[in-house]
């Protein structure tokens, strides 16, 4: 039988259960970094950046925040670029699972421009967090369409320069190359049923175009990268 990628699918991910922790979570988030760097993610959320920024290299600071840090690859990756490029950054990373954000912390102890904090991106607390960037790797897809439309909206409002969203591509053939990437890195039970569903929960152009439009951005660019992702840069500058 055929999969049916027309429609997003309404599932949850074992990963969403915020009380999660141990072993499993913490091989689970580290394999999902391993793989996104390896199809070239990190380099995707990077370069997004880069765009942003490229015209305001002269600014004192930049707040750069991370909504579904992780362990916190994405943020030391940025540290690590800010470091080499004389640029002062201030690395914001939000989970909403306790243990995630601990386990972050402990991997980034040695970078002092490295936070994390332990919100609900829909809670109060966060919606006043002001940034200049603001990050989205591999998060969005968690959420129903009326919650990105409300986060982006938030995104959208608390961000200076803007916002860079790195997200999958929802396809048949992207799922068939995952299944077979469960078996070559001999995936866990968590890492390899979650990122079924993540790219269930992917996305297609038209519906990046239309949570745009609902938003009423004015300058947003949607480009199809490999490995079968989408990059969405919306603009404030």
């Amino acid at each position: 039988m055929g999969l049916n990628t027309k429609h997003r699918i309404d599932r949850q991910e074992i990963i969403d259960d915020f009380t999660m922790e141990g072993e499993v979570l913490r091989e689970a988030l580290d394999k999902i970094a391993k793989i996104n760097q390896l199809l070239g993610g990190n380099k995707l959320t990077l370069s997004g950046v880069k765009k942003l920024i490229s015209n305001n290299l002269n600014t004192i600071e930049i707040t750069i925040v991370d909504v579904g840090s992780g362990n916190g690859d994405m943020l030391r990756i940025l540290a690590d670029y800010g470091k080499r490029n004389n640029l002062k950054l201030n690395l914001i990373g939000i989970d909403a699972n306790d243990f995630t954000v601990n386990y972050a912390r402990h991997l980034s102890k040695r970078y002092a421009n490295i936070s994390y904090r332990c919100l609900d991106v829909f809670d109060k607390e966060f919606n006043e967090i002001k940034y200049d960037i603001a990050l989205c790797t591999l998060t969005l897809h968690h959420f129903k369409e009326d919650e990105i439309l409300k986060l982006m909206s938030v995104f959208y409002r608390n961000a200076n320069l803007g916002i860079v969203i790195n997200d999958l591509h929802r396809s048949a053939i992207s799922y068939r190359l995952f299944q077979l990437l469960c078996y070559v890195f001999r995936l866990n039970t968590i890492s390899r049923e979650d990122g079924l569903t993540s790219i269930l929960r992917g996305f297609k152009r038209e519906e990046l175009s239309r949570f745009s439009e609902k938003n009423n951005f004015k300058k947003y660019n949607i480009q199809w990268k490999w490995a079968f992702r989408y990059q969405w840069i919306i603009s404030k500058i």
